[in-house]
């Protein structure tokens, strides 16, 4: 129950996040490699790192430990993606972790699956699950794309947040960020 508890208040402060903080179309190539230690990924150009500070200032809870932001509104909102980490107490497979994200946000207000697709982080198949939903009603309704996997004894949520209807090279882009989800360091980053 805590479980589902953290995931709806996770996905309020992320509309929030796209509220405050766009897309421009560019060829889907990594402009930045980010790794913090913990987590990495490619920002396709146009997009931006969120430092600590300002993810703290928008009242992101400290589950969330990066955050990356198109530099272009869209419909008044820029789109979002943050990373959020739990830690386990039992041990879970990557793919039972993914299955339990998914159904923990079917509750959300105006929930909406658009799409499940299989997809592999770290060498371990999970789903890259988009759906919309309404968590904030004074917000409007939000698409969102969502990748949960395990590594170790830590389970780690991306959730990128856009207005319901995008352009494909905004969806292109947000896919880009999350199919390059790493929780291991490359060779490149060491």
């Amino acid at each position: 129950m805590m479980f589902h508890m953290r995931r709806a208040s996770f996905l309020i402060i992320l509309c929030l996040l796209t509220a405050c903080a766009g897309s421009d179309s560019a060829v889907l190539e990594c402009a930045l490699e980010y790794w913090d230690g913990t987590v990495g990924l490619c920002l396709p150009q146009g997009w931006s790192v969120i430092d600590a500070q300002t993810l703290r200032q928008r009242g992101v809870p400290e589950e969330t430990i990066a955050g990356f932001q198109a530099d272009s509104a869209v419909s008044g909102q820029f789109p979002t993606v943050t990373v959020t980490r739990e830690l386990l107490t039992a041990e879970i497979a990557p793919e039972v972790y993914s299955n339990a994200s998914m159904r923990s946000v079917s509750v959300l207000p105006g929930y909406q699956e658009l799409e499940t697709t299989s997809m592999e982080v770290d060498g371990a198949t999970v789903s890259l699950h988009v759906f919309t939903a309404q968590p904030v009603t004074e917000e409007p309704m939000r698409r969102f794309y969502q990748v949960s996997t395990v590594a170790g004894s830590t389970g780690y949520t991306a959730t990128a947040a856009a207005p319901v209807v995008i352009d494909d090279a905004l969806d292109e882009q947000i896919v880009f960020v999350l199919q390059h989800l790493t929780f291991q360091e490359s060779d490149s980053q060491q």
